[in-house]
Protein backbone atom coordinates (compact mmCIF):
# COMPACT_ATOMS: atom_id res chain seq x y z
CA UNK A 1 0.00 0.00 0.00
CA UNK A 2 1.25 3.75 -0.65
CA UNK A 3 0.14 6.41 1.79
CA UNK A 4 0.21 10.08 0.76
CA UNK A 5 1.78 12.53 3.51
CA UNK A 6 0.92 16.16 3.03
CA UNK A 7 3.86 17.73 4.85
CA UNK A 8 3.44 20.81 6.85
CA UNK A 9 4.87 24.46 6.50
CA UNK A 10 8.81 23.41 7.10
CA UNK A 11 8.94 19.99 4.53
CA UNK A 12 12.34 19.47 5.58
CA UNK A 13 11.42 18.62 9.20
CA UNK A 14 8.03 16.97 7.79
CA UNK A 15 10.41 14.39 6.12
CA UNK A 16 13.37 13.78 8.78
CA UNK A 17 9.91 13.56 11.43
CA UNK A 18 8.53 10.69 9.00
CA UNK A 19 11.68 8.97 8.12
CA UNK A 20 12.11 9.05 11.90
CA UNK A 21 8.57 7.59 13.16
CA UNK A 22 8.93 5.11 10.39
CA UNK A 23 12.37 4.26 11.11
CA UNK A 24 13.51 5.09 7.53
CA UNK A 25 10.70 2.95 5.34
CA UNK A 26 10.66 4.07 1.59
CA UNK A 27 9.69 6.75 0.84
CA UNK A 28 9.29 8.80 -2.14
CA UNK A 29 9.45 12.58 -2.00
CA UNK A 30 7.19 13.89 -5.06
CA UNK A 31 7.29 17.74 -4.69
CA UNK A 32 7.69 20.07 -1.73
CA UNK A 33 4.26 19.23 -0.27
CA UNK A 34 3.97 15.50 -1.12
CA UNK A 35 5.44 12.26 0.25
CA UNK A 36 4.67 8.80 -0.55
CA UNK A 37 5.34 6.02 2.11
CA UNK A 38 5.31 2.38 0.71
CA UNK A 39 3.55 -0.14 3.58
CA UNK A 40 3.29 -3.55 3.37
CA UNK A 41 0.85 -3.34 6.14
CA UNK A 42 -2.08 -1.10 6.11
CA UNK A 43 -1.53 1.57 8.47
CA UNK A 44 -3.60 3.02 11.74
CA UNK A 45 -3.36 6.96 10.22
CA UNK A 46 -6.04 7.93 12.51
CA UNK A 47 -3.65 7.33 15.51
CA UNK A 48 -0.63 8.02 13.66
CA UNK A 49 -1.60 11.78 12.48
CA UNK A 50 -2.11 12.53 16.22
CA UNK A 51 1.74 11.83 16.87
CA UNK A 52 2.57 13.66 14.06
CA UNK A 53 3.69 17.35 14.56
CA UNK A 54 4.79 18.13 10.44
CA UNK A 55 2.25 16.62 8.94
CA UNK A 56 -1.14 18.23 7.49
CA UNK A 57 -2.87 15.29 6.02
CA UNK A 58 -2.88 10.94 5.55
CA UNK A 59 -4.16 9.60 2.46
CA UNK A 60 -3.85 6.61 0.07
CA UNK A 61 -3.06 5.92 -3.33
CA UNK A 62 -5.84 4.54 -5.29
CA UNK A 63 -5.11 4.40 -8.47
CA UNK A 64 -1.77 6.15 -11.14
CA UNK A 65 -3.00 7.29 -14.42
CA UNK A 66 -2.37 9.42 -17.32
CA UNK A 67 -2.72 12.94 -17.58
CA UNK A 68 -6.48 12.83 -19.31
CA UNK A 69 -8.92 14.73 -18.34
CA UNK A 70 -11.52 11.99 -19.08
CA UNK A 71 -9.46 9.20 -17.13
CA UNK A 72 -9.31 11.92 -13.80
CA UNK A 73 -13.26 11.94 -14.21
CA UNK A 74 -13.67 8.39 -14.42
CA UNK A 75 -11.13 7.82 -11.81
CA UNK A 76 -12.95 10.10 -9.46
CA UNK A 77 -16.36 8.99 -9.72
CA UNK A 78 -14.88 5.35 -9.20
CA UNK A 79 -13.89 6.12 -5.75
CA UNK A 80 -16.76 8.07 -5.49
CA UNK A 81 -19.02 5.61 -5.93
CA UNK A 82 -16.86 2.90 -3.56
CA UNK A 83 -17.02 5.36 -0.20
CA UNK A 84 -20.97 6.33 -0.75
CA UNK A 85 -21.04 2.18 -0.90
CA UNK A 86 -19.29 1.77 1.83
CA UNK A 87 -20.82 4.49 4.07
CA UNK A 88 -24.52 3.36 3.36
CA UNK A 89 -25.71 6.94 3.98
CA UNK A 90 -29.12 8.70 2.35
CA UNK A 91 -28.20 12.54 3.30
CA UNK A 92 -26.05 14.93 1.12
CA UNK A 93 -23.10 13.64 0.05
CA UNK A 94 -20.44 16.58 0.49
CA UNK A 95 -17.11 16.00 -1.69
CA UNK A 96 -13.92 18.17 -2.48
CA UNK A 97 -10.73 17.78 -5.00
CA UNK A 98 -6.97 18.87 -3.57
CA UNK A 99 -4.70 19.37 -7.09
CA UNK A 100 -1.14 18.96 -6.06
CA UNK A 101 1.07 20.49 -9.01
CA UNK A 102 3.47 23.46 -9.47
CA UNK A 103 1.10 24.79 -11.96
CA UNK A 104 -2.68 26.14 -11.23
CA UNK A 105 -4.96 23.94 -12.04
CA UNK A 106 -8.81 24.87 -12.51
CA UNK A 107 -10.54 21.71 -11.35
CA UNK A 108 -13.64 23.17 -11.59
CA UNK A 109 -14.87 21.09 -14.42
CA UNK A 110 -13.76 17.95 -12.96
CA UNK A 111 -16.01 18.82 -10.26
CA UNK A 112 -19.25 19.73 -12.17
CA UNK A 113 -18.89 16.27 -13.79
CA UNK A 114 -18.85 14.98 -10.76
CA UNK A 115 -21.89 16.62 -10.07
CA UNK A 116 -23.50 15.82 -12.96
CA UNK A 117 -22.64 11.79 -12.11
CA UNK A 118 -24.10 11.74 -9.01
CA UNK A 119 -26.98 13.80 -9.91
CA UNK A 120 -27.84 11.36 -12.33
CA UNK A 121 -27.77 8.84 -9.78
CA UNK A 122 -30.58 10.40 -8.04
CA UNK A 123 -27.89 11.67 -5.15
CA UNK A 124 -27.57 14.96 -3.41
CA UNK A 125 -24.48 16.38 -3.44
CA UNK A 126 -22.11 19.16 -2.71
CA UNK A 127 -18.86 20.47 -4.09
CA UNK A 128 -16.68 21.92 -1.44
CA UNK A 129 -15.01 24.62 -3.11
CA UNK A 130 -11.85 26.65 -2.23
CA UNK A 131 -10.13 29.45 -3.19
CA UNK A 132 -6.99 27.27 -3.43
CA UNK A 133 -6.82 24.44 -5.50
CA UNK A 134 -5.48 22.62 -2.65
CA UNK A 135 -8.21 22.28 0.71
CA UNK A 136 -7.05 23.42 4.02
CA UNK A 137 -7.34 20.18 7.07
CA UNK A 138 -9.37 22.92 8.46
CA UNK A 139 -12.07 22.52 5.12
CA UNK A 140 -12.01 19.13 5.40
CA UNK A 141 -12.88 19.24 9.08
CA UNK A 142 -15.32 21.57 9.41
CA UNK A 143 -17.16 20.43 6.42
CA UNK A 144 -17.18 16.32 7.46
CA UNK A 145 -15.53 15.53 4.34
CA UNK A 146 -14.18 12.29 6.22
CA UNK A 147 -17.28 11.58 7.87
CA UNK A 148 -19.79 12.58 5.21
CA UNK A 149 -18.26 12.54 2.04
CA UNK A 150 -14.72 12.36 0.45
CA UNK A 151 -11.48 14.39 -0.46
CA UNK A 152 -10.04 13.19 -3.39
CA UNK A 153 -6.17 14.35 -4.34
CA UNK A 154 -4.90 14.54 -7.23
CA UNK A 155 -1.20 14.72 -7.38
CA UNK A 156 0.90 15.53 -10.87
CA UNK A 157 3.73 13.25 -10.73
CA UNK A 158 6.26 14.04 -14.25
CA UNK A 159 3.38 12.76 -17.01
CA UNK A 160 1.30 11.25 -15.02
CA UNK A 161 -1.14 11.53 -12.07
CA UNK A 162 -1.79 9.96 -8.76
CA UNK A 163 -4.92 9.41 -7.51
CA UNK A 164 -6.04 9.33 -3.94
CA UNK A 165 -8.32 9.79 -1.22
CA UNK A 166 -7.42 11.68 2.36
CA UNK A 167 -7.62 9.44 5.52
CA UNK A 168 -7.47 11.91 8.06
CA UNK A 169 -5.96 15.17 9.50
CA UNK A 170 -4.25 16.64 11.58
CA UNK A 171 -6.45 17.30 15.19
CA UNK A 172 -5.33 21.31 14.72
CA UNK A 173 -8.65 21.88 17.23
CA UNK A 174 -6.63 19.73 19.65
CA UNK A 175 -3.07 20.96 19.06
CA UNK A 176 -5.04 24.69 19.65
CA UNK A 177 -6.50 23.58 22.74
CA UNK A 178 -3.42 21.69 24.23
CA UNK A 179 -1.16 25.18 23.61
CA UNK A 180 -3.68 27.95 24.44
CA UNK A 181 -5.73 25.98 26.95
CA UNK A 182 -3.27 25.28 29.42
CA UNK A 183 -3.09 26.81 32.47
CA UNK A 184 0.25 27.93 33.22
CA UNK A 185 1.49 30.05 29.92
CA UNK A 186 4.60 32.52 29.83
CA UNK A 187 5.07 34.02 27.01
CA UNK A 188 8.49 36.35 27.53
CA UNK A 189 10.44 33.52 28.22
CA UNK A 190 9.34 31.97 25.27
CA UNK A 191 7.20 28.52 24.39
CA UNK A 192 7.86 25.52 22.04
CA UNK A 193 4.56 24.69 19.85
CA UNK A 194 3.12 21.47 20.82
CA UNK A 195 3.80 20.31 17.12
CA UNK A 196 7.12 21.15 16.95
CA UNK A 197 7.47 19.07 20.30
CA UNK A 198 5.84 16.33 18.49
CA UNK A 199 8.47 16.28 16.08
CA UNK A 200 11.44 16.56 18.19
CA UNK A 201 9.93 13.61 20.11
CA UNK A 202 10.05 11.38 17.03
CA UNK A 203 13.72 12.56 15.88
CA UNK A 204 14.71 10.69 19.15
CA UNK A 205 14.09 7.27 18.04
CA UNK A 206 12.78 5.81 21.01
CA UNK A 207 10.71 3.71 22.46
CA UNK A 208 7.91 3.72 25.18
CA UNK A 209 9.55 2.50 28.53
CA UNK A 210 12.64 4.90 27.33
CA UNK A 211 13.62 7.70 29.79
CA UNK A 212 13.35 11.06 28.46
CA UNK A 213 14.49 14.23 30.09
CA UNK A 214 14.21 17.61 29.62
CA UNK A 215 16.97 19.58 31.44
CA UNK A 216 15.35 23.20 30.30
CA UNK A 217 11.71 22.31 30.54
CA UNK A 218 9.99 25.54 30.80
CA UNK A 219 5.92 24.99 30.87
CA UNK A 220 6.45 21.88 30.33
CA UNK A 221 5.63 21.52 26.25
CA UNK A 222 7.82 18.52 25.85
CA UNK A 223 6.79 16.73 29.12
CA UNK A 224 3.02 16.91 28.36
CA UNK A 225 3.50 16.25 24.78
CA UNK A 226 5.60 12.80 25.73
CA UNK A 227 2.51 11.68 27.94
CA UNK A 228 0.08 12.21 25.32
CA UNK A 229 2.57 10.23 22.80
CA UNK A 230 2.29 7.11 25.58
CA UNK A 231 5.96 7.41 27.22
CA UNK A 232 5.87 6.14 30.33
CA UNK A 233 9.13 7.20 32.01
CA UNK A 234 9.44 11.25 31.81
CA UNK A 235 11.62 13.70 33.93
CA UNK A 236 11.54 17.59 33.70
CA UNK A 237 13.89 20.26 35.29
CA UNK A 238 14.41 23.90 35.27
CA UNK A 239 16.90 26.14 36.87
CA UNK A 240 13.69 28.28 37.62
CA UNK A 241 11.23 27.37 40.22
CA UNK A 242 8.31 29.25 38.47
CA UNK A 243 9.07 27.23 35.08
CA UNK A 244 8.61 24.31 37.58
CA UNK A 245 5.32 25.14 38.76
CA UNK A 246 4.50 25.71 35.54
CA UNK A 247 4.97 22.57 34.35
CA UNK A 248 3.36 20.60 37.58
CA UNK A 249 0.68 22.43 36.78
CA UNK A 250 0.25 21.84 33.15
CA UNK A 251 0.89 17.86 33.48
CA UNK A 252 -1.97 17.75 36.27
CA UNK A 253 -3.97 19.60 33.45
CA UNK A 254 -3.10 17.43 30.63
CA UNK A 255 -3.69 14.27 32.81
CA UNK A 256 -7.48 15.61 33.90
CA UNK A 257 -7.87 16.74 30.43
CA UNK A 258 -6.81 13.44 28.31
CA UNK A 259 -7.67 10.74 30.56
CA UNK A 260 -3.72 10.05 31.45
CA UNK A 261 -2.33 8.35 33.97
CA UNK A 262 1.55 7.84 33.94
CA UNK A 263 2.95 7.36 37.47
CA UNK A 264 6.30 7.83 36.37
CA UNK A 265 6.91 11.47 35.90
CA UNK A 266 9.45 13.39 37.79
CA UNK A 267 10.72 17.22 37.97
CA UNK A 268 13.59 19.01 39.53
CA UNK A 269 13.88 22.85 40.47
CA UNK A 270 17.48 22.29 39.27
CA UNK A 271 19.63 23.97 36.54
CA UNK A 272 21.32 21.78 33.51
CA UNK A 273 24.57 21.71 34.50
CA UNK A 274 23.77 20.41 37.97
CA UNK A 275 21.20 17.38 36.86
CA UNK A 276 23.16 14.69 37.69
CA UNK A 277 22.50 15.37 41.47
CA UNK A 278 18.95 14.10 40.62
CA UNK A 279 19.34 11.57 37.98
CA UNK A 280 21.72 8.23 38.08
CA UNK A 281 24.71 7.86 36.03
CA UNK A 282 24.28 6.57 32.59
CA UNK A 283 20.32 6.43 32.57
CA UNK A 284 18.66 8.46 30.02
CA UNK A 285 17.88 7.45 26.74
CA UNK A 286 17.22 10.70 25.50
CA UNK A 287 17.36 14.40 25.80
CA UNK A 288 15.03 16.25 24.08
CA UNK A 289 15.00 20.41 25.34
CA UNK A 290 14.45 23.98 24.13
CA UNK A 291 17.00 25.75 26.40
CA UNK A 292 17.28 29.35 26.63
CA UNK A 293 17.95 30.95 22.70
CA UNK A 294 18.88 34.37 24.04
CA UNK A 295 17.07 37.38 23.94
CA UNK A 296 13.69 37.28 21.71
CA UNK A 297 12.93 40.74 21.30
CA UNK A 298 14.37 44.45 21.10
CA UNK A 299 18.03 44.80 19.71
CA UNK A 300 19.77 41.65 20.35
CA UNK A 301 24.07 41.93 20.91
CA UNK A 302 24.50 38.83 18.62
CA UNK A 303 28.15 38.16 19.85
CA UNK A 304 27.19 38.77 23.38
CA UNK A 305 24.37 36.27 22.95
CA UNK A 306 26.67 33.42 21.44
CA UNK A 307 29.39 33.72 24.07
CA UNK A 308 26.86 33.48 26.85
CA UNK A 309 24.97 30.73 24.75
CA UNK A 310 28.49 28.41 24.24
CA UNK A 311 29.08 28.57 28.21
CA UNK A 312 25.63 27.58 28.84
CA UNK A 313 25.28 24.87 26.14
CA UNK A 314 29.18 23.79 26.94
CA UNK A 315 28.41 23.56 31.00
CA UNK A 316 25.16 21.76 29.89
CA UNK A 317 26.73 19.09 27.37
CA UNK A 318 29.02 18.31 29.44
CA UNK A 319 27.02 17.45 32.28
CA UNK A 320 24.66 15.37 30.05
CA UNK A 321 27.53 13.23 29.51
CA UNK A 322 27.44 11.55 32.71
CA UNK A 323 23.74 10.90 32.73
CA UNK A 324 22.96 9.62 28.86
CA UNK A 325 23.46 6.05 28.44
CA UNK A 326 25.65 5.15 25.22
CA UNK A 327 24.45 5.98 22.35
CA UNK A 328 21.62 7.83 23.92
CA UNK A 329 20.26 11.17 21.73
CA UNK A 330 19.79 14.62 22.41
CA UNK A 331 17.21 16.80 20.11
CA UNK A 332 18.18 19.98 21.48
CA UNK A 333 17.35 23.74 19.59
CA UNK A 334 19.69 26.29 18.76
CA UNK A 335 19.34 29.66 18.13
CA UNK A 336 19.50 30.80 14.31
CA UNK A 337 20.05 35.07 14.65
CA UNK A 338 18.47 36.22 11.60
CA UNK A 339 20.01 39.55 10.25
CA UNK A 340 19.56 41.58 6.86
CA UNK A 341 17.49 38.59 5.45
CA UNK A 342 20.46 36.32 6.40
CA UNK A 343 20.47 33.51 8.50
CA UNK A 344 23.40 32.88 10.76
CA UNK A 345 24.18 29.45 12.07
CA UNK A 346 26.60 28.22 14.65
CA UNK A 347 28.25 25.82 15.90
CA UNK A 348 27.50 25.50 20.14
CA UNK A 349 29.96 22.38 20.61
CA UNK A 350 33.28 23.02 22.30
CA UNK A 351 35.86 21.12 20.54
CA UNK A 352 36.72 20.38 24.37
CA UNK A 353 33.81 18.28 24.43
CA UNK A 354 34.04 14.75 23.64
CA UNK A 355 32.31 11.96 22.00
CA UNK A 356 29.11 13.88 20.77
CA UNK A 357 28.50 13.83 16.73
CA UNK A 358 25.59 16.02 14.64
CA UNK A 359 23.20 13.92 13.30
CA UNK A 360 22.66 14.69 9.62
CA UNK A 361 18.29 14.64 9.66
CA UNK A 362 18.18 16.95 6.65
CA UNK A 363 16.94 14.42 4.06
CA UNK A 364 16.86 16.73 0.91
CA UNK A 365 19.46 18.69 1.77
CA UNK A 366 17.31 22.06 1.51
CA UNK A 367 19.35 24.00 4.37
CA UNK A 368 22.46 22.52 5.56
CA UNK A 369 24.28 19.33 6.57
CA UNK A 370 23.48 19.41 10.33
CA UNK A 371 19.94 20.32 11.66
CA UNK A 372 16.96 22.01 10.03
CA UNK A 373 15.93 25.53 10.64
CA UNK A 374 12.12 25.68 11.88
CA UNK A 375 10.96 29.63 11.98
CA UNK A 376 8.27 32.23 10.68
CA UNK A 377 9.18 35.83 8.63
CA UNK A 378 9.56 38.55 11.56
CA UNK A 379 11.11 36.53 13.54
CA UNK A 380 14.82 37.75 14.87
CA UNK A 381 15.63 34.39 16.19
CA UNK A 382 14.78 30.93 14.85
CA UNK A 383 15.22 27.76 15.64
CA UNK A 384 17.68 25.00 14.46
CA UNK A 385 16.86 21.55 15.49
CA UNK A 386 19.97 19.57 16.17
CA UNK A 387 20.18 15.70 16.86
CA UNK A 388 23.38 14.87 18.87
CA UNK A 389 24.54 11.80 19.73
CA UNK A 390 26.64 9.85 22.44
CA UNK A 391 29.19 7.33 21.52
CA UNK A 392 31.22 7.21 24.24
CA UNK A 393 30.70 7.75 28.41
Amino acid sequence: MQYIFTLGSNPALSIAEISSFFNNKKINLLNNNILILESEKELDVNNIIKKLGGTIKIGIVEKNIINDREEIIKTCEEIIDQKIEKNNSTGKFHFGLSYYSSKKNNIKPIAMEIKKYLRSKKISCRWVDSRDSILSSVVVEQNKLLKNGIEIIIIKNNNRLIIGKTLSVQPFKKLSFRDYGRPARDDKSGMIPPKLALIMLNLAQIEHKDIILDPFCGSGTIITEAMLCGYKNIIGSDISQKAINDTNENIKWTKNNFNINIANIKTYNQPADKISKNIKPNSINAIITEPYLGPQRGKINTQKTISELEKLYTNALIEFKKILKSNGKIVMIWPCFVSQNKKDLYDFINPKINGYKIININNNKTTNNRGIIYGRKGQKVWREIVVLKLYEN
